[in-house]
């Protein structure tokens, strides 16, 4: 069984170069087309295998070539897709990015909901879960998929949420059980029912948020980077009474700056940085070692065209060296 279990999107991502982004109802001429797998949930779990962290994935995909195709990929990337469903009469989800020197832009997403988790599907994975040491839940999905898989959670698992679940009740349930919670500034607002602008209206979210129940705390702040704010105690998926403060996590905070220039597709950025975030908490980093490395992981998969990272760990340890001067 695998060490990760995420929950979220599979499907595929169009990937068009044009030679110039094309005005609201224009059209492109198309020099470069390239399809790979893609998702919110495929995304993570590529991530965490490149970074060496054995992964599964529970997803629904199509009957259609697109879903073998998308289930096949998955797999030579090195990960567990046993839990991925293949919905009969589906169509996988379709994700078009159109890129060009001036930039990137999501131009489609099609993802119909017979290709959205359900509890059956978690309930299908149910053995995936009960051995995981972490679990990834996107908040996009369903809330009565989203609920269901927390229930299956096993009380010593670390469960790191990703966005902001559309009822109030699941954001409930959710900031109840998380550990770790991702959201950028918008899914933040539902969260903490304000709107954070400025790095103090951040700051006063994320505490609000960690009173809620979760150790960690990272939300985009937009173009001043990432925000990390964390509580004190043991390490994450250490028991208490094994060690009741890790002098690592002591209460604290960082505003970690984005890194690298002008990114080429910023598609796929948060998806890195969430499953970064949690490989290196997996592996006993301290929280702020792991909001640089996340940003780092950030910084390399918006340096390329397609959203779809292409990491390794000494290439995220480099970036951040790199930043932190050491």
């Amino acid at each position: 069984m695998a060490d990760v279990v995420v929950l979220g999107q599979v499907g595929r991502d169009l990937v068009l170069r044009v030679g110039a982004l094309p005005e609201a109802g224009g059209s492109a001429v198309v020099t470069e087309r390239r399809e790979v797998l893609g998702g919110k949930g495929a995304n993570q779990a590529v991530t965490l295998a490149q970074l060496g962290v054995p992964v599964a994935l529970v997803g629904v995909v199509g009957t259609d070539g697109p879903g073998a195709e998308a289930l096949a990929q998955a797999a030579a990337d090195g990960i567990d897709v046993s839990a991925v469903r293949r919905r009969r009469g589906a169509t996988t989800a379709l994700l078009v990015d159109v890129v060009a020197d001036g930039g990137a832009r999501r131009l489609l997403e099609d993802v119909p909901d017979a290709v959205r988790l359900t509890p059956e599907d978690v309930a299908a994975a149910a053995d995936q879960l009960a051995a995981a040491q972490l679990v990834i839940l996107q908040l996009q999905q369903p809330a009565a998929a989203v609920r269901a898989a927390l229930d299956r959670v096993p009380a010593g698992a670390v469960v790191v949420a990703d966005g902001a679940p559309a009822d109030a009740a699941t954001r409930a349930a959710v900031l109840a059980r998380a550990d770790v919670v991702r959201a950028d500034t918008a899914e933040a607002a539902p969260l903490t029912a304000r709107e954070p602008t400025g790095p103090e209206e951040l700051a006063e979210a994320a505490g609000e948020l960690l009173t809620a129940g979760p150790r960690v705390v990272a939300i985009g702040a937009g173009e001043a980077g990432d925000l990390v704010s964390w509580r004190a105690g043991p390490r994450l998926g250490v028991a208490a009474e094994e060690l009741e403060v890790d002098p690592e996590w002591a209460d604290g905070e960082v505003l970690v700056p984005l890194l690298g220039g002008p990114p080429a597709d910023p598609t796929g950025a948060g998806d890195a940085y969430v499953a970064t975030l949690a490989a290196t908490l997996l592996g006993g980093g301290a929280p702020e070692d792991a909001a640089w490395a996340a940003s780092a992981a950030a910084c390399l998969t918006v340096a390329h065209a397609g959203g779809r990272p292409d990491l390794s760990p000494e290439a995220v340890r480099r970036v951040v060296r790199r930043a932190r001067a050491y």
